[in-house]
């Protein structure tokens, strides 16, 4: 499990393609590595990763065809900068919200606005993710847990606010329109979401021909 916090920026300086397995190696920030182990869980722009190779001040994972084909990671390449956080120890501060690892879908970067001491930044996202994404609700975007400031349903976005502390301790700063972010749903979120949707469509469901039939009646 991850908390949402970003604790530093790593840099990827070597990447090596196999078939169907990409292998990542990261360079930390300094400290970052401080007792880490092989298994060890990192979340690298929000997808779990596991330690495979320990090296100085920085470490290896393999990335599987499928983590490739549903995140960014497919798409970056050497100097590429990503978000690390550690895996959560055992009563830890939960700062942001909890998070698995496990990206639901990519996001694209639609606008970003600069306000002072504040960047807003909208993205566009695939329209079945979009009942799960609730104005004030939360939202990881590569890795942080961030509140959603804004959502329009009807145009599949939704926005985020970001502060320099933000800025400094992630890759946001360096983002451009266009740019692909990976997202993770708030689980309870989504569990509710569909948990009432299932009711509903339970107990409404053999009343439907009816409905629509009255409802062709009045037009």
């Amino acid at each position: 499990m991850f908390t949402g916090i970003v604790q530093g920026v790593a840099t990827i300086q070597k990447i090596e393609d196999k078939t169907g397995l990409r292998t990542l190696q990261l360079a930390f920030p300094p400290g970052f590595d401080q007792g880490l182990a092989i298994g060890a869980s990192v979340a690298t722009d929000g997808v779990c990763l596991t330690v495979t190779k320990l090296l100085e001040n920085a470490a290896e994972f393999d990335v599987m065809q499928q983590s490739l084909s549903i995140t960014t990671l497919g798409s970056y390449s050497e100097q590429t900068r990503v978000n690390v956080e550690r895996a959560a120890k055992e009563g830890a501060e939960i700062g942001g919200h909890p998070l698995s690892g496990h990206v639901d879908c990519v996001a694209t970067i639609a606008q970003i606005r600069r306000i002072e001491n504040n960047v807003v930044l909208r993205f566009a996202v695939p329209q079945i993710w979009m009942p799960y994404i609730f104005a004030k609700g939360y939202i990881a975007i590569n890795g942080a847990s961030l509140t959603i400031a804004e959502a329009q349903r009807e145009e599949n976005w939704f926005e985020v606010w970001l502060i320099p502390e933000t800025l400094r301790m992630t890759v946001f700063g360096e983002k451009q329109v266009g740019d692909s972010v990976n997202l993770e749903i708030e689980r309870q979120t989504q569990i509710i979401v569909d948990t009432v949707r299932d009711i509903l469509n339970e107990k409404l469901g053999p009343l439907m021909p009816a409905l629509e039939a009255l409802m062709a009646q009045k037009k």
